[in-house]
């Protein structure tokens, strides 16, 4: 099983995702959030194949669709924070946190 707990940004919305990894690369997911966006997004993706998922062209597949269809913001870390989740839950990667630090001058 892996978690992943991102903090969208100034929206102050939060996305908690759980993965827990099945057979045949098979990735059951459990999303929630305050976002009401991403309560739709949820709503689409409760299983996942990870091969297929995470070997796809960028902004292919299941995850990306289901984003693209309710999100009306393409910056949202939350996307990638699904994928990089799927991907630690299906052992393709090592859990290690990933950051984004944003100023301006």
């Amino acid at each position: 099983m892996a978690t992943g707990v991102i903090k969208a940004g100034i929206c102050g919305f939060t996305i908690n995702v759980k993965a827990v990894a099945g057979d045949n690369h098979k990735v059951k997911l459990e999303i929630t959030s305050d976002c009401p966006n991403y309560q739709k997004i949820a709503n689409e993706l409760d299983e996942i194949d990870a091969f297929q998922e995470i070997f796809q062209k960028l902004h292919m597949g299941k995850v990306y669709e289901a984003f693209a269809k309710h999100s009306p913001h393409p910056s949202c870390p939350g996307v990638s924070g699904i994928m990089k989740t799927i991907e630690v839950a299906a052992g393709l990667a090592l859990a290690q946190n990933a950051s984004i630090e944003i100023t301006k001058e």
